[in-house]
Parts: structure tokens; C-alpha cells; sequence
């Protein structure tokens, strides 16, 4: 092999380096006045120590001293964030006895309820009995501040959408049954479109996939789709290119991993929008629904960033960004 023949293979690779780095770092771009969009997980709710959480955690009994009276997956706490300065309200469904969609969180209704059973195992009008409520406390079961203050409080999936018709949301589909792909496809069907392209919907690989066969223009989200979309933009991601599989999807990505895509974040977020993908950051690792809930978690998204952000605590964070503390 010649030394000139080297020569010219560096230099290839030094030109190739250049483009790599001057394609994809942030240096050079246009400040955005775009603030960052704001995702409310669950609403407005009751706070607990996220570290402490497993998989068999009854949050209900681990709350904080309660600072306002809403509950997790209401009509109330959805109204109370948007109020506060929600962009979005993320909310989880499971279905129930009669073929409809109950808003509600956990798999079972014992931890935070007075009744045992899934919401599978009810009407929707029975659950409308149930007081969900019942279960919550912050002193060891001393006192349960919002015992017989939950009845009539869990909504279905149509009320929700009823009485927010100009409101966008993210649905959760917590299991990975076909058939709740299938059956929310159904139900998101009868929307006006107008209403429909507010909506989002992730969750397991099976549902999600059902849904978007049926409803194919609707933006949605699985660990499927997030691979399909990540790992072919992590190999040639760095060229500008925006693989097919990233158009009209979400991403949810962990603030320890997105650092590492190609253009994070400004440049990044840019190329997603434009294939109309919403880029959400969770806190950590994205385990367990962490968000941004403080001033001190703000300080660690990047400088200028305007892409969305999902936080447990909006009446927090909202004003904070309306008082552009993210700098």
C-alpha cells in the first residue's frame, strides 16, 4: 500500500469526520423562540417517591402530604392540567365487562380502591360505584384523606374524549392484547378527524401494531416502533437521513440515552418534526414513568431545548418554563 494511497484515505476520513460532526452538532443553528411543549402524566395527581417504586408498588399508599385535591386519570385532574399549562395529558386505559374503556392506572383495583378485581371483572356503570379514592394515604394508614371522595370519579374512555373534543391526549393501552388494539380502533374510529389527529396512543407491541393497521394515520408508539425507527438512525442517521419507519410515530426517549443520537437535540428534534414525529424526554432511564419534576431537573435538558418534556408534576414545571428557566 503507497503512501500516497494512505494520504488520500486519511484525508477521505478526516472530510468524512468534518461532514459527521458539522451535519449534526447544534453550534450553528438558529436559536428556536419555541418553548418546550409540556406532557402531564396522568393529570394533575398525587406525588410519591419514584425511586422507591417496583413492580408490585401500591403508590396509593406511599403519597406525599397531598397539596391539591385531584386524583390520578379524572376528568378533574385532566381539567387542573391543562389549566395549569399542559400541552398534553397522558392517560391509561384497561377494558371493562360491557366492551367499553375505563381511564384508570393500575392492573387491579384493590391497591387504591374500595373493591377487589380488574376493571374487567365490572360495567362501566359498577365502576362508577367504585370509590377510587379509598386506598390513598401518606402516614402509614393513619388517615386516608380521599376515602368516600373518589366515588363516580373514574371515567370512561368516552367521556374523556366527549368532553375534551379540542384537547390532545396520550393513551396508554397498558397490556399486550390484540384485542385492545383492535377494540380502541373501533371506538377512535367514530372520532371526526379533526379530533382523531389530536390523539396518540402507545403500548405494547401487539396492540399497537392491531391499532395502526387499522387507523394507519394515527400516531403511535411501541418498543417495536421506537427500534424500528432508533436503531437504522443510529447507523446512518449521522448523513441528515430520516429512516421511513420515524415518519408520523413518537418517540420517548430517556434523557441517559438521547444525548447519543445523531443532532441531540436541536437538530434532532428538527429532523423528527419534520416527518411529523414527536420527540418526548423522560427523566433517567424511562423507568417507571420518571419525569421532570423540579427546577433541579430542568437544569439537565440541554441549553435552547424545545422539543416536548414529560413531567409528573405540571403544576411545577409549567411555570418555570413559562419563566424560561430552561436556558
Amino acid at each position: 500500500m503507497s503512501r500516497r494511497f494512505l494520504k488520500k484515505v486519511v484525508c477521505f476520513l478526516v472530510i468524512l469526520l468534518l461532514f459527521m460532526v458539522i451535519n449534526n452538532t447544534n453550534l450553528f443553528m438558529k436559536q428556536s423562540a419555541k418553548e418546550p411543549s409540556l406532557l402531564a402524566h396522568r393529570g394533575l395527581a398525587q406525588t410519591f417517591e419514584i425511586s422507591n417504586v417496583k413492580n408490585d408498588t401500591c403508590t396509593a399508599e406511599m403519597i406525599h402530604k397531598p397539596e391539591h385535591p385531584f386524583l390520578e386519570n379524572t376528568i378533574l385532574s385532566m381539567e387542573a392540567a391543562f389549566s395549569k399549562g399542559a400541552d398534553l395529558v397522558e392517560f391509561d386505559i384497561k377494558p371493562t365487562k360491557d366492551g367499553q374503556f375505563a381511564v384508570f392506572h393500575d392492573w387491579t383495583l384493590d391497591c387504591r380502591t374500595n373493591v377487589q378485581g380488574t376493571p374487567l371483572d365490572y360495567t362501566m356503570d359498577e365502576l362508577k360505584m367504585v370509590d377510587i379514592g379509598y386506598g390513598y394515604t401518606y402516614d402509614n394508614g393513619k388517615t386516608f384523606p380521599f376515602r368516600g371522595k373518589g366515588i363516580g370519579l373514574m371515567p370512561s374512555l368516552d367521556e374523556v374524549l366527549s368532553y375534551f373534543p379540542e384537547k390532545s391526549f396520550l393513551l396508554h393501552i397498558k397490556s399486550n392484547e390484540a384485542k385492545e388494539g383492535e377494540q380502541l380502533a373501533r371506538v377512535l374510529a367514530t372520532l371526526p378527524e379533526a379530533q382523531l389527529s389530536l390523539l396518540s396512543v402507545y403500548g405494547g407491541d401487539e396492540p399497537i401494531a392491531a391499532l395502526k393497521a387499522k387507523l394507519p394515520s394515527l400516531r403511535v408508539m411501541s418498543k417495536e416502533t421506537m427500534k424500528s425507527c432508533l436503531i437504522p438512525y443510529i447507523l446512518v442517521g449521522w448523513t441528515g437521513y430520516v429512516p421511513d419507519a420515524c415518519e408520523n410515530t413518537q418517540l420517548h426517549l430517556p434523557e441517559k440515552i438521547a444525548p447519543f443520537l445523531w443532532g441531540w437535540s436541536g437538530k434532532f428534534i428538527s429532523r423528527m418534526e419534520k416527518s411529523n414525529t414527536r420527540v418526548i424526554v423522560v427523566a433517567g432511564d424511562g423507568g417507571f414513568s420518571e419525569g421532570f419534576d423540579s427546577a433541579n431537573d430542568l437544569e439537565r435538558l440541554p441549553a435552547n431545548y424545545n422539543g416536548w418534556i414529560w413531567t409528573n408534576r405540571i403544576d411545577t414545571i409549567a411555570p418555570l418554563i413559562q419563566n424560561n428557566k430552561i436556558e
